[in-house]
C-alpha cells in the first residue's frame, strides 16, 4: 500500500489578484491535483504591494510587515484547502510557497530577486515544513531565476510524438517548448495580463477586463503597437525574464500621444500580448503543432480568439483539455518544486534560465 505524498503549492503572481493554493499527490504518475483553494486580495493590500514596486519612505519596514501579513494570508489559504479536502496538516510533507514578487532584476553580475513572505512564520502558523526562495539560487548561478514552471510542464505534458508549447499567461507571459526530439526550451516573452489590468483599473475601476470585452469595444492602434514592440526586451534572445520593472504604466504613457481613446489602448495592449506570444512561437518554435494556454489570461476569450487567428496553422486550446485546469497549473508547479527540494533533486532547467547548470532550488524551513 502506497503512503500518500501530499504537498501544497502556493502561488500569488504578478497580477496581484490573490492566492492560489493547491493540494497535490505525487505518488501517481503523472501527479494528481486533488484540491484547490483561492483567496482574493482586497484593494488595500493590492495597493500596498504595488507601492513597494517603487522606492519610497520606510520601505524596508513596510516590506517586512507585508511579508508577515502575507504569511497569515497564506496560512489562511492552507487552512481553507485542508478543511475542504479533509486532510490534516500532519499528512502534508511540505508547502512550496513562491511569495509575492516585488523586484525581479536578474541581470548578470548584479542580479537579484525579492519575494515578500515570512516562511518561518508560515511554518509556525501551519505546523508544516515550508520551502521558499525558489529563484535566488538560479540567479546566483548566472540564470534569470525565471521562468521556473517549464521543468514541471515537461513532467506533465511532454509527448513522444507531438511538439507542444505551453503558454502561461499570468501578469507576465512565459512559454515552454516541449519538442519530442530536443531539450525543453522556454522564456518570458512579454506582458500577459499585467498591462491590460493596470489600464483597465485606471479607466474603468475594474481590476480586469472580463473576457476582453472592453478591449473588443476598441480598435488596435498599429502605431502604438509598433512603439510598444520596439522595446528592446522583445528583440532579445532567450534566456530572458521580465517583471514590473519593464512593463508598467509609465512605460506605456511614454509611448502615448495623449489623443488615444482608452478602449483603443486596451485593445492594443491585448494585441501586444497576442503578438508577443505568436511572434515567439513562430520565431523559436515553428514546428509546434499544439499550443496549450494556462494562467488567468487563458480565460480571456478575446485573447484566445485573437491568438488562434495569429497562429492559424496550430491547435490552440487550454490545458483543461490535457486534464489540469488552466487556473491552477502554476501553483501545482510550486508543489512539485517543493517536492524536488525535499527529495534533493534539481528543479531548474539551465537551457531555460541560462544558469551555469541545474540547481537545487529553494530553502527549507523545517517544521
Amino acid at each position: 500500500m502506497k503512503v500518500a505524498s501530499y504537498y501544497i503549492g502556493i502561488m500569488s503572481g504578478t497580477s496581484l489578484d490573490g492566492i492560489d493554493a493547491v493540494l497535490a499527490d505525487f505518488n501517481s504518475s503523472p501527479p494528481s491535483l486533488l484540491h484547490t483553494f483561492y483567496l482574493s486580495y482586497d484593494e488595500d493590500l493590492r495597493k500596498r504591494l504595488l507601492d513597494l514596486h517603487h522606492s519610497g519612505h520606510d520601505e524596508l519596514h513596510r516590506a517586512a510587515m507585508l511579508g508577515n501579513e502575507l504569511a497569515h494570508r497564506y496560512a489562511e489559504a492552507v487552512a481553507g484547502l485542508l478543511d475542504e479536502s479533509g486532510i490534516t496538516s500532519r499528512e502534508i510533507v511540505a508547502i512550496g510557497c513562491h511569495g509575492q514578487t516585488v523586484r525581479h532584476c536578474p541581470q548578470t553580475g548584479r542580479g537579484y530577486t525579492i519575494q515578500l513572505y515570512n516562511p518561518a512564520l508560515l511554518v509556525e502558523l501551519t505546523g508544516i515544513t515550508v520551502v521558499a526562495d525558489f529563484r535566488s539560487r538560479d540567479i546566483a548561478a548566472g540564470g534569470q531565476g525565471a521562468p521556473l514552471v517549464p521543468a514541471f510542464h515537461q513532467v506533465l505534458y511532454r509527448d513522444t510524438g507531438i511538439h507542444r508549447v505551453i503558454v502561461n499567461i499570468g501578469g507576465i507571459c512565459n512559454l515552454t517548448s516541449l519538442a519530442p526530439d530536443s531539450e525543453v526550451a522556454g522564456f518570458d516573452c512579454g506582458p500577459g495580463n499585467m498591462m491590460m489590468d493596470a489600464w483597465c483599473l485606471r479607466h474603468t475601476g475594474n481590476a480586469y477586463d472580463k473576457n476582453g470585452a472592453w478591449a473588443e469595444s476598441g480598435k488596435v492602434d498599429p502605431a502604438l503597437l509598433e512603439k510598444l514592440l520596439a522595446l528592446q526586451f522583445f528583440s532579445l534572445p532567450p534566456a530572458k525574464s521580465a517583471g514590473r520593472e519593464l512593463f508598467n504604466l509609465p512605460w506605456l504613457e511614454s509611448c502615448l500621444s495623449g489623443d488615444e481613446k482608452p478602449a483603443d489602448v486596451q485593445s492594443t495592449l491585448l494585441q501586444l500580448t497576442v503578438a508577443a506570444i505568436a511572434e515567439s512561437v513562430v520565431s523559436y518554435f515553428p514546428g509546434a503543432a499544439e499550443i496549450y494556454l494556462c494562467g488567468g489570461g487563458a480565460r480571456n476569450s478575446a485573447l484566445v480568439a485573437r491568438l488562434r487567428t495569429a497562429l492559424p496553422d496550430k491547435t490552440v486550446e487550454l490545458t483543461d483539455r490535457l486534464g489540469i485546469d488552466a487556473d491552477w497549473l502554476e501553483a501545482f508547479a510550486f508543489a512539485w518544486l517543493a517536492r524536488q527540494v525535499i527529495s534533493g533533486l534539481p528543479g531548474s532547467l539551465p537551457a531555460v534560465t541560462g544558469a551555469r547548470g541545474a540547481r537545487l532550488l529553494g530553502a527549507i524551513y523545517p517544521v
